[in-house]
């Protein structure tokens, strides 16, 4: 594949992701208040899903890995979810003398995120 069109399609993606982290970010603050980092958890939990069910389907062939990997790994997942994201928001936690709330964020987001990821792929992986 040309690498500016790859770098296109990680573009494309790309923004797509990051206008969905902003706008899951403000619904959760919205519905639920920002004392705890919702919309990070949100996006990390789903970005993990989707992740999963997009390994599946490029393993088993349901979809093909160009441009697919790009658009929806590399570009939408990568501005979808970010660690740095949730290592600064348990930073701030931890500066606040938050520390029960940081060790609950940690334990979800690691948790879930990973279990959420073997769900997606298992979806797809089931026979």
């Amino acid at each position: 594949m040309n690498q500016l069109l790859t770098l296109c399609y990680i573009a494309l993606g790309g923004a797509f992701g990051a206008c969905s982290r902003y706008l899951a970010t403000e619904l959760c603050a919205t519905l639920l208040g920002k004392g705890f980092p919702y919309g990070t958890f949100t996006v990390n939990v789903i970005g993990s899903f989707i992740m999963g069910v997009l390994v599946a389907a490029l393993e088993n062939g349901t979809i093909a890995p160009e441009p697919w990997r790009q658009i929806i790994g590399i570009g939408f997942l990568g501005a979808l979810t970010t660690f740095s994201t949730f290592s600064m928001d348990n930073v701030l936690l931890l500066q606040g003398g938050a520390l029960f709330k940081m060790s609950i964020n940690i334990v979800l987001n690691v948790t879930l995120s990973i279990s959420f990821a073997w769900v997606g792929f298992q979806l797809l992986t089931r026979s």
